[in-house]
């Protein structure tokens, strides 16, 4: 039995925190994985997993030898890789989460750009407004807005995220165009919940600080559909630049306040720390790091 697919079954299995989960990660069986897993700790004289009904838990052997192992798996996988005939060109299977909004607009185009000029590179993109465990989830690489504070992370900053209010001009039609932004009290507003603190909208001139508290009839949990609310003339939207580009260029939505900067927030990648960074991933960090000057999101 090979030892490299009893450490891949092992380390699917702590990070998925069952059997069952790292049979479906390694598109493998139930039964083969427990098998893998046995015999590598048979090899080793070592319990490595406590087995429960529910779940799997870590022994202090199993501890200390997963702390090593991702690292060994994808320093062999690069090797690999490398050693081939065809040496320059990637290959392998990349997981990666990011934001629902952000992933739908720019980063499922980046990726199919990537592996147009990647044949050998395979990608699950994960949509998930949320901050995933990235161990759990087998995921290699995070697309993540705002400030990054889990310490078990490593990151890599890729530019900035700016915002801009926006309205349509039947919207604005009959009414006054806001000046400043406590003009914004007085309208209806589409609150996107997604955001930190989303009735509390904040813009800079000047080097201060400006902040309004808004209202409106409508909420909804995406900046996607916060733009398509406004196209419709439903309300002025606080959305990324990002998902507006198109938008104003066209003429369906109009830039307020255009005196104004909102605060921008950080754009970054983010990956387990201790891990050995494996080719595939470094060339898609640079990829995006290239396809974003390109598209003018570096410094949006």
């Amino acid at each position: 039995m090979d030892i490299l697919d009893c450490i891949r079954a092992f380390v699917a299995t702590v990070e998925t925190g069952s059997f069952t989960g790292a049979a479906e990660r390694l598109a493998i069986s139930n039964r083969l994985t427990s098998k893998y897993v046995a015999a590598l700790e048979e090899r080793l004289g070592n319990r490595l997993l406590q087995r429960t009904t529910r779940s799997v838990g870590l022994t202090a052997a199993g501890q200390e030898f997963y702390a090593r192992a991702p690292a060994l798996i994808e320093e062999l996988d690069d090797l690999l890789s490398s050693a081939t005939e065809n040496s320059s060109q990637l290959s392998g299977h990349i997981r990666i989460t990011a934001p629902v909004d952000f992933g739908s607009v720019y980063i499922k185009g980046m990726l199919a750009r990537f592996l147009a000029a990647n044949p050998g590179v395979t990608v699950d993109l994960q949509l998930d407004d949320r901050y995933v465990d990235l161990a759990r989830r087998g995921i290699d690489l995070a697309f993540r807005i705002g400030e990054q504070d889990q310490q078990s992370l490593r990151l890599r900053r890729l530019g900035q995220i700016r915002s801009c209010a926006v309205a349509a001009p039947s919207y604005l039609a009959g009414r006054s165009m806001p000046q400043t932004p406590a003009d914004l009290a007085d309208h209806d507003c589409i609150i996107d919940t997604n955001r930190r603190d989303p009735l509390r909208w904040r813009f800079e001139r000047d080097g201060s600080v400006q902040q309004v508290t808004v209202q409106g009839r409508f909420s909804v949990n995406s900046a996607r559909v916060a733009v398509e609310l406004a196209i419709e003339g439903l309300g002025v939207a606080f959305c990324p630049t990002f998902a507006v580009g198109d938008d104003l260029r066209s003429g369906r939505l109009l830039r307020l306040l255009p005196d104004y900067e909102p605060p921008c927030v950080t754009l970054n990648v983010v990956y387990l720390e201790g891990r050995v960074m494996p080719r595939k991933l470094r060339a898609l960090i640079d990829f995006t790091l290239a396809d974003l000057h390109h598209a003018g999101l570096d410094k949006a």
